[in-house]
């Protein structure tokens, strides 16, 4: 069994990446001349702007000076210290949430690869809980419209991690569905529009459910939307449903609201599942804040 990295010790990862820069001849302290750079060091990163204004932007080198730093505290203060873990987690991928030092079930999440919503920052992810994907709107497409990258990855969580868990994250703001609903119906001249167009029934169902709303709150509206319509795109894999069906396999929808810090969560019923009809239930609703 893998032993899980304590929570006593509120080890969390994304602080030690996200660790103050060094300062450099491009960066000005301002009204802090009487803090040491040691000092400046030990603040945590969400301080970073109240301390340092960057007068010009860094160049590639500083960035991955940045890196390399961040690099390095990742190494001493999680992976040093958590040197057997780590040595486990390089035998196999077996990805398991630990919770309370014991292993809870498999999860494979799928996020937005918008920079603002890592849900290893979010929900505390650490290395060897979860399996994750990224893409534009974290959009799960349906069977038919043939490989990509993301049903690989469901294939692959599912038939061959065992995964017992899939949660799909839609975020406030998000630029892709904010793009599929501003973009003309016959507009299919990109690669974006064209991976945005295969969400277009949650675009459709905003459309008729919140015609009246703003164009800001319809947005918000298919946000939510369409992470549901990815939860029945699921169902059109045949090895996912038939696990679903056979209470092996659950499928959640969450949604993160980054201005507000609240996240949303629900379990797709499958009983109230239509996905010929485009209808769903859901059950289990959660709402953190």
């Amino acid at each position: 069994m893998l032993r899980p990295i304590l929570r006593s010790k509120a080890r969390w990862i994304m602080p030690y990446l996200a660790a103050p820069p060094r300062p450099s001849p491009r960066m000005k302290r301002t009204n802090f001349a009487q803090v040491e750079e040691t000092q400046l060091r030990s603040l945590p990163s969400v301080k970073r702007n109240e301390v340092l204004r960057f007068e010009a932007p860094c160049d590639t080198e500083d960035s991955f000076d940045e890196m390399k730093q961040r690099f390095l505290n990742f190494k001493k203060r999680v992976y040093l210290e958590e040197l057997e873990h780590f040595r486990r987690l390089a035998e196999e991928q077996a990805p398991k949430l630990f919770c309370n030092l014991r292993v809870q079930e498999q999860f494979m999440v799928i996020a937005c690869a918008d920079s603002r919503v890592c849900p290893s920052n979010i929900l505390g992810f650490q290395p060897g809980e979860a399996f994750m994907i990224r893409n534009v709107a974290n959009f799960v497409p349906p069977l038919e419209n043939g490989p990509s990258e993301t049903n690989a990855a469901l294939e692959f969580a599912v038939n061959t991690l065992k995964v017992e868990n899939i949660l799909v994250i839609g975020h406030s703001r998000c630029g892709g569905i904010e793009t599929l609903m501003s973009m003309e119906d016959d507009v299919n001249s990109s690669l974006v529009h064209k991976w945005i167009s295969k969400a277009k029934a949650a675009k459709f169902r905003t459309k008729v459910g919140a015609m009246h709303r703003s164009f800001d709150l319809q947005c918000r509206h298919c946000e939510k939307e369409s992470v549901n319509i990815s939860l029945l795109n699921l169902l059109t894999y045949p090895w996912i449903e038939d696990k679903v069906r056979k209470d092996q396999l659950s499928i959640h929808g969450g949604y993160y609201d980054f201005l507000n810090c609240t996240f949303d969560k629900w379990t797709l019923d499958i009983k109230g599942a239509d996905i010929n009809g485009g209808r769903y239930l859901v059950k289990d609703q959660a709402f953190w804040s």
